[in-house]
């Protein structure tokens, strides 16, 4: 393994380029390699059995791509297929969730924090776990938001659609006297503005993809694979579904010219659920 090889960043869609855009930003030598599911996106509602198959599928090809480390920037993923992709691959492999809790037990100081996210990722208790084992005595308050991934997904998260449905799908959360809101799926900070307005700017966000990439630098830094040069093409984008639709938010949400993806083709790659 060399210090030129690049960090694969995989997701159930476009999610993951909320991740890729902090990578960007906190590792500018690193060479990225970016794949996104979206012709099986959203993950959320499928069974964990299917999740995990699909992760291996995604993280199978990046590793034919000789990558040096792997980052989960789907939170469905790391819930329920982070052990088993750890123990399976010969590289270091990162998930979304611990970083996330860690943040969330460091920026609470009333020991309210709330997690929204996926089907699956909310029913995995994932996080509760997380913050429990760091602190014991936080109360945790879930919520599941089923709709704000296809939102991100049709890039219609800048929409009025979108204010609604985010205002709908948060209003239990509002009168929780929470200050502290974990986005625990990596599609939500593209919802950021809206979900921010609707808790209010008494609640602490907190971008578990922004603080993975943390992790991610130290990781290279740890095990001697952060790369010293700069490089003149620094991220490959590879998705299962439309280039167009990838393209077109990769170009608003990253801090390039003009995104490129490449199509490419991962089991029997479906839409159904």
């Amino acid at each position: 393994m060399t210090k030129e090889q690049p960090i694969g960043f995989i997701d159930s869609g476009v999610g993951g380029l909320t991740v890729v855009k902090e990578a960007m930003k906190q590792l500018p030598n690193e060479h990225i390699l970016y794949l996104g599911d979206t012709a099986r996106c959203p993950y959320g509602p499928r069974p964990a059995e299917q999740v995990i198959e699909y992760t291996f599928e995604m993280a199978n090809f990046l590793m034919e791509q000789h990558i040096k480390m792997l980052v989960i920037a789907c939170n469905t993923a790391t819930a329920v297929a982070l052990e088993a992709i750890r123990a399976a691959l010969p590289i270091p492999v990162v998930g979304v969730i611990l970083p996330g809790a860690r943040a969330a037990v460091k920026a609470t100081k009333t020991q309210q924090v709330g997690i929204i996210g996926t089907i699956g990722t909310v029913k995995s208790q994932s996080y509760y776990q997380a913050l429990k084992a760091k602190q014991q005595e936080i109360t945790v308050t879930s919520l599941a938001c089923p709709k704000f991934v296809p939102i991100v997904e049709s890039n219609q998260f800048q929409t009025a659609v979108a204010k609604k449905i985010v205002a709908q799908t948060l209003q239990p959360l509002v009168h929780k006297q929470l200050d502290t809101l974990i986005l625990g799926c990596t599609h939500y900070p593209l919802l950021r503005p809206l979900i921010q307005n609707m808790m209010g700017d008494g609640v602490t966000l907190i971008d578990s993809g922004a603080e993975t990439v943390s992790e991610v630098s130290v990781l290279l830094d740890y095990f001697q694979l952060a790369n010293p040069n700069p490089l003149k093409k620094r991220a490959i984008f590879y998705t299962t579904g439309s280039t167009a639709l990838f393209d077109e938010i990769a170009t608003q949400w990253l801090p390039i010219t003009r995104a490129q993806s490449k199509k490419i083709h991962l089991g029997g790659t479906t839409n159904e659920i």
